[in-house]
């Protein structure tokens, strides 16, 4: 049962929360809504998913992007789900990058983990489905996000290509197997069988496309970023694209660092992206 917790006209439309008992993760859940101006169910519209990074909630890329005015010129709706499922029975630990607030968007094997912490059902699953049921929307959909949800935008599409007509990220995590962030992340959630964290890795998954699938998919990431060299790796991705002939586009952009001032600075021309996919 959904229950809306706010409701805000912005940019001629509607910016939601509510909150939801969640059969995936096994406690209650909260996600965001951007309606465009005319979203109705007599004109449904398609649907930006944004996943966010470490120590987000649905609120981040809501109150900070600055999407909402070219979200509704184009007419897209967005949803911005939690990074994590929480609550006081959800198991958690002292640190910023693993445990609630730290989902990776995996569905977790290792107790005590695997009862609550399967975002990757979440989002790919649950979420749309009770996007479709209860809002004017169509099922056409594309993914995005920031970081570690970056990370959870590629991998999703990778994995599931007719599920989505294009994605793209922000300063992604593009080789989790390959970094600290991603190793501790899944040793916890994995347990130590790097096979089973392959199914996870945008590099690995990359390398596994067939063309049927390749999807359109745009990377921003800033030549300041002080993530950029330990844990992002974008030289990995852009390397296996190119072998593959893969649709990959990755901008390195002067200056700019890890920030929702990056993605502010270029969130414009993601949503045009997505755009000529989502209405073509």
């Amino acid at each position: 049962m959904l229950e809306n917790i706010s409701s805000t006209k912005v940019a001629g439309g509607w910016h939601k929360q509510y909150t939801h008992t969640a059969t995936s993760t096994h406690c209650t859940m909260r996600f965001a809504v951007f309606l465009p101006p005319g979203a109705s169910e007599t004109n449904k519209v398609p649907v930006l998913y944004w996943l966010s990074g470490l120590t987000c909630t649905d609120e981040n890329f809501m109150q900070k992007a600055g999407a909402f005015k070219k979200a509704a010129e184009l007419g897209i709706a967005i949803v911005a789900p939690d990074t994590s499922p929480r609550g006081d029975n959800v198991p958690n630990e002292d640190s910023y990058d693993f445990a609630q607030g730290a989902g990776f968007y995996v569905n977790a094997t290792q107790a005590p983990f695997n009862t609550h912490f399967n975002m990757y059902d979440y989002v790919v699953d649950e979420l749309p489905a009770l996007i479709e049921q209860h809002f004017p929307v169509t099922s056409t959909k594309a993914i995005s996000g920031h970081s570690m949800g970056g990370h959870g935008a590629l991998m999703v599409a990778l994995k599931n290509p007719q599920a989505y007509v294009s994605t793209s990220a922000f300063s992604p995590i593009v080789n989790p197997i390959n970094c600290p962030w991603g190793t501790k992340a899944f040793n916890g959630y994995l347990g130590t069988d790097k096979e089973l964290w392959a199914q996870y890795d945008t590099c690995e998954l990359m390398k596994l496309a067939k063309q049927d699938d390749y999807l359109p998919m745009l990377v921003s990431q800033g030549d300041a970023d002080g993530f950029l060299e330990e844990q992002l790796k974008p030289q990995n991705l852009v390397a296996i694209a190119h072998d593959k002939s893969y649709p990959l586009t990755l901008e390195m952009q002067e200056g700019y660092d890890h920030s929702y001032f990056f993605i502010s600075s270029f969130i414009d021309q993601h949503l045009l992206f997505h755009s000529q996919f989502l209405t073509a």
